[in-house]
């Protein structure tokens, strides 16, 4: 393909292709909207997927979902017979369950839960205890959920009969997870019209009735977006070969930074690795003429017969604080669906409410997780906003999507802003709910967890990976079991849901300690410490520190060669490890229950169908931990009241009874009359939309003088539990 300078001001359209998420706007697209708003640059996006969505999930599309051979029906397994024989309810109720999906007539609900208005199929054997998982949440999620199996019946349609490659989130997809070589995707590519081949056309083809843009931009976040961006790539140049095409995103910045087959430019024109703003904003100065081809940054282009990369060294990438607002319009808002997963609590909260992405610092602040891809640019290069301009952007997002919920996407969120955001939050008034993804820092208190809480969090998100001090070591985790299980319980006390990463199969981690890491998981369970876990099986990656030096790990590098494309996950040896995979299904199986508040009390080989090693840990390890406490105060902390309404009741000229409020609990303590009049007054002062709180020291001197001389700090540090239940945090 020839590279093309086109007009002055190039049409912009950006773009994340099928399916990505189906419940709320990738964070893709309206970084890059937002940043081209700051140059003063319009463009237009689109999530081909939803719209996809939407063209199939309605009667017409049905309609040709079920138009197949009737001799083909007599050869297909009964439950898609059983499907075949529904059609026409499923043609008669798709819509209105759609509409239900999208948050439109909830009244649909009723019907639907009385199981007589869906068709069912094979998704609902899996079906038990409604009443019970539903009896709290209520009519509205029970019918999500069925709905929900609805639309995974009608999925396995359309994989058996229709298009074998259709998923409703595409996060994995076996032709482009770890493909060295384009060969199966190129021959995809290629082949026959399928179902979504064919929606995807119609699509792109309504996008293009206003005007064909000059410059489109495809994301892909994950290998299984990657037919999809190729496809959308595809149709352009066959129908407007005048469209350059840039591709990047998650995929691309860990899986093309060595490609090498040539193949791939008949689809595309320019590959951009990492952050996207300043090589976008470079490919428009090059098509507007302003900027030479060779003074890209961070671009793959095919000229003069090979693949070139060019750096672009000399081009600093945008500052985190010159992003500017994700802007999302142009989006279809309304059309995103939420789904209910009764399973996993946390999956559930992905799969359900239309969350507004934002950022609060770009890259980790901890970047040293030996399994983690630190050694590139989105991990390594650490860069925070401040709290005010983080509660700018959410204030003019929640005016463009009429959305209060919050999904900060950072890949570990650090504390100090978290607290700092929360304050400000407050301070302005700021109604949203959020949640995040966390390391377990020591600095996540039980005040702070607090503060987080009143702030609007509802959920976080963190690793305790293999629940193994020596392997969280080897790790570089820089955290312990102990640590770990405090502050998942201070969320936890704070009314904070908490989520835990966990995975088997390290480098030399032994049968042993897949045990012990199960053993942890089910303490922490039962002490209502977790709320909700995925176990995941590691994998070693080109850019992690195990990937970059195997033999510092003890594991040899077997494969895959590289055939020229992608080029990430490895295979590995483990001459020391265990057998891990013979313990997936029981990790799983245990799990699921313990998240149900089932089997606790089991022995740990009831889950498996092999003799297991004994656990080494003691029984009670986890509650032994939670009894700990922590008495020290930091000298440079400060002191804020969240609480609510004080009152006291004279009981005779030298005390006072004392009521605090807060949320639903409230404190009731006998003081000295002087003490009740320094906490009315005090403590109003201290509320965070009155200022910047007191500092410790100043908070106890402030004590020492309303007492005349008569009390001093030990007496001020007996009183602080109580204080500390009416609403007073020390952060």
């Amino acid at each position: 393909m020839s590279l093309q300078q086109g007009p002055v001001k190039p049409e912009v359209l950006l773009l994340t292709p099928p399916f990505t998420q189906l419940n709320t706007p990738y964070p893709a697209t309206q970084y890059l909207k937002g940043y081209l708003n700051t140059l003063g640059i319009t463009s237009k996006q689109a999530d081909l997927g939803i719209d996809v969505f939407h063209q199939i999930f309605c009667k017409d599309g049905l309609k040709e979902v079920f138009d197949i051979d009737a001799e083909l029906v007599k050869s297909l397994e009964p439950n898609l017979q059983h499907i075949y024989g529904l059609r026409f309810r499923y043609i008669q109720t798709i819509d209105n369950v759609i509409g239900f999906l999208c948050g439109k007539n909830p009244t649909l609900a009723y019907e639907i839960a009385d199981r007589q208005y869906l068709p069912e199929a094979a998704r609902f054997e899996t079906l038990m205890d409604l009443d019970l998982k539903f009896g709290e949440a209520g009519i509205q999620d029970l019918a999500k959920h069925l709905s929900t199996l609805y639309l995974e019946d009608l999925g396995d349609w359309i994989i058996a009969c229709k298009d074998p490659h259709f998923a409703f989130t595409r996060y994995a997809e076996s032709l482009a997870s770890s493909a060295s070589s384009f060969d199966d995707l190129y021959t995809q590519l290629q082949s026959d019209q399928s179902l979504t081949k064919t929606y995807i056309h119609r699509c792109l083809n309504n996008y293009c009735l206003n005007g064909i843009p000059d410059l489109l931009v495809i994301s892909l976040p994950f290998p299984g977006n990657v037919l999809g961006g190729l496809l959308t790539a595809q149709w352009f140049k066959k129908n407007h070969p005048q469209t350059q095409i840039a591709i990047g995103g998650g995929y691309v910045n860990t899986e093309l930074r060595r490609v090498s087959d040539e193949r791939l430019f008949e689809f595309i024109d320019f590959i951009c690795l990492d952050d996207g703003e300043k090589p976008l904003q470079n490919i428009l100065e090059y098509l507007q003429g302003s900027r030479p081809l060779d003074q890209l940054k961070r671009c793959f282009v095919y000229r003069h017969g090979v693949i070139q990369y060019i750096n672009g060294d000399a081009e600093k990438d945008v500052a985190q604080r010159d992003t500017g607002t994700p802007d999302y319009s142009g989006l279809p808002l309304d059309k995103y669906l939420s789904f209910v997963e009764i399973v996993n609590p946390m999956h559930r909260l992905w799969s359900d409410g239309r969350w507004n992405k934002l950022t609060l610092a770009h890259g980790c602040y901890w970047g040293k997780c030996s399994f983690c891809d630190v050694s590139l640019d989105y991990i390594q290069r650490y860069e925070p906003i401040t709290a005010s301009q983080l509660c700018d952007r959410i204030q003019s997002i929640v005016a463009q999507t009429g959305e209060t919920g919050f999904h900060f996407v950072d890949e570990a969120a650090p504390p100090a802003l978290m607290g700092e955001l929360a304050l400000e939050l407050i301070r302005r008034g700021i109604k949203i709910s959020w949640w995040t993804n966390i390391r377990f820092e020591k600095s996540f208190t039980p005040d702070l967890c607090k503060l987080l809480k009143a702030s609007g969090c509802i959920a976080v998100t963190g690793g305790l990976e293999v629940a193994s001090d020596r392997l969280l070591a080897l790790m570089k985790k820089g955290v312990t079991v102990e640590q770990v299980s405090r502050v998942a319980h201070a969320f936890t006390e704070a009314g904070i849901m908490v989520h835990a990463y966990l995975m088997y199969g390290f480098p030399t981690q032994t049968e042993q300690e897949t045990i012990d890491s199960l053993e942890v998981v089910r303490q922490l369970f039962k002490e209502g410490v977790l709320l909700s876990g995925f176990w995941h099986r590691f994998a070693m990656t080109a850019h992690s520190p195990v990937g970059i030096d195997p033999a510092a790990y003890k594991v040899v590098q077997t494969g895959p060669e590289f055939k020229g494309f992608a080029e990430n996950e490895w295979h590995f040896e483990d001459p020391e490890g265990g057998r891990h995979e013979k313990f997936s299904e029981g990790l799983r199986i245990s799990l699921f229950n313990y998240m149900n508040g089932a089997g606790l009390e089991l022995p740990l080989d009831h889950w498996f169908d092999f003799v297991l090693p004994r656990t080494s840990h003691p029984p009670r390890m986890i509650k032994k931990f939670l009894k700990k406490q922590e008495d020290k105060v930091r000298s440079n902390a400060r002191v804020y009241y969240i609480g609510d309404y004080i009152s006291a009741d004279v009981l005779d000229a030298e005390y006072s009874t004392v009521k605090m409020y807060f949320k639903n609990q409230e404190a009731e303590m006998e003081l000295f009359d002087w003490e009740s009049k320094w906490m009315a007054v005090t403590l109003p002062t201290l509320q965070p939309t009155s200022g910047d709180g007191l500092s410790w020291v100043d908070f106890v001197q402030n004590y020492v003088k309303a007492s005349n001389g008569s009390a001093d700090e030990e007496d001020l540090f007996h009183l602080l539990p109580a204080l500390k239940l009416g609403g007073l945090i020390v952060v």
